[in-house]
């Protein structure tokens, strides 16, 4: 029993210097972080709040990476980029009693990407006296309770620009937002507000340092305005200029580096701070993938990881925020997705046919049989025909059995 006892208070007295130091850390921490004297002037800020997923696992530096549904927060492009079909799910504890629910779905078909999606944040509210007791509204004769809630739907449209074999292309997306705060009349008469408001994003993708094999480009740029809108009831917008850059110097690590720079549209001299947030997403092994990143901005620094597990046709991803606007502890700002991937409507199967009819064309030319090669070039160029290595040998091909023609009719005797 003594040894145990023993046990017992060394594990808690390393505990308990564990967590004093993690408060010193914190309290360091949110002193060298400053404060921004702008903070707090915009309305609607569940505009704001990552729903989960990689883009929170990465601490929102996403605008470039945009591999998944977390694109509708990120950047509007990229509905255009995805692979699949995707429907997504989202539940976020986010402060104490409050919640964050959230819904993606999102399809493409060629170029053309689209997508919508829905959050909802909601906290309860039971307002008290000093003595402890609930409050009873004096307009309304009634307990001061409910729920306070603020809603975001969106809609998706994304389009690939000039994309080709050699060029990935300029792609341009859009989002038309529609935002709705209640607020019941228990609590405080005549604050319940709606809001409309849309993103703008540009991407696109290049080679750069690119130290393994892959038809996928490793390095990319964004653009992005977000939440532009007018004011509602008299406050400004969440609203911000996002650049962002996304390098894979090999297949596994993918890293991410956006600059926000707030906008208010009301007053640009309230605007808040800009910051900078850095990510990375490491895949461990096929089916998972890690991730983490810090979000540097005045007043708020936030830390983040996360872990995605993928099986077969199903994702999870479980993040977690480390946020000097609450302490240490879970579930305060764990977030879990599920994903179903719903397939790519038969894009890859085409490619991979396309790549065939190229392989089987440069067998015929191989050979000598030109008019071969160049009917299985026309063939791949009708189900691709972006790809250019097919047309641009199918035209040589021509040429040269333009030129043998011509060659034969001379050497006839007339």
């Amino acid at each position: 029993m003594k040894r145990f006892l023993t046990v017992l208070f060394l594990v808690l007295s390393c505990a308990s210097a564990w967590t004093q130091g993690l408060e010193d850390w914190y309290a360091a921490v949110s002193e060298a972080a400053g404060l921004d004297q702008n903070a707090g002037l915009t309305t609607f800020l569940t505009l704001i709040i990552p729903p989960g997923g990689m883009y929170q696992g990465m601490a929102t530096a996403y605008s470039a990476v945009v591999k998944d549904s977390g694109y509708l927060e990120a950047n509007p492009a990229g509905s255009a980029l995805l692979k699949d079909t995707e429907l997504s799910v989202y539940h976020n504890d986010w402060i104490g009693d409050s919640r964050l629910e959230g819904v993606v779905f999102t399809i493409r078909q060629g170029d053309l990407g689209l997508g919508a999606g829905a959050k909802l944040l909601y906290i309860p509210f039971d307002a008290v006296d000093n003595w402890g007791n609930r409050y009873m509204n004096s307009w309304s004769n009634s307990y001061a309770k409910g729920y306070y809630t603020e809603f975001i739907g969106t809609l998706n449209a994304a389009y690939t620009f000039f994309g080709n074999y050699y060029f990935h292309g300029v792609t341009l997306g859009t989002n038309l937002k529609f935002a709705q705060r209640g607020v019941p009349d228990a609590i405080a008469r005549d604050q319940s507000a709606i809001g409309v408001m849309a993103d703008f994003g540009a991407l696109t993708k290049v080679n750069f340092a690119k130290f393994y094999p892959s038809r996928e480009r490793n390095m990319a740029f964004s653009a992005v305005l977000k939440n532009i809108g007018p004011p509602v009831m008299g406050d400004p917008l969440p609203s911000s200029f996002v650049l962002g850059m996304a390098y894979s110097p090999i297949r596994p690590l993918t890293l991410s580096v956006d600059g926000t720079f707030p906008m208010n549209l009301k007053d640009s001299a309230l605007s808040e701070s800009p910051s900078v947030a850095t990510g990375m997403n490491l895949a461990m092994t096929t089916f998972w993938a890690i991730q983490s990143g810090i979000d540097f901005k005045i007043g708020r620094p936030r830390a983040t990881m996360g872990s995605t597990v993928s099986l077969d046709k199903l994702t999870l991803n479980v993040s977690y925020v480390i946020d000097l606007m609450t302490t240490v502890g879970l579930p305060d700002r764990l977030a879990v997705e599920v994903k179903i991937d719903l397939g790519d409507l038969g894009r890859q199967e085409a490619e991979d046919r396309a790549r065939e009819l190229y392989l089987n064309g440069l067998d015929a030319y191989a050979k000598g049989n030109l008019e071969e090669a160049v009917a299985q070039w026309d063939k791949a160029l009708q189900i691709l025909p972006t790809f250019l290595p097919a047309k641009e040998l199918r035209d040589t091909a021509q040429k040269a059995i333009e030129l043998r023609n011509r060659m034969q009719d001379n050497q006839k005797i007339e």
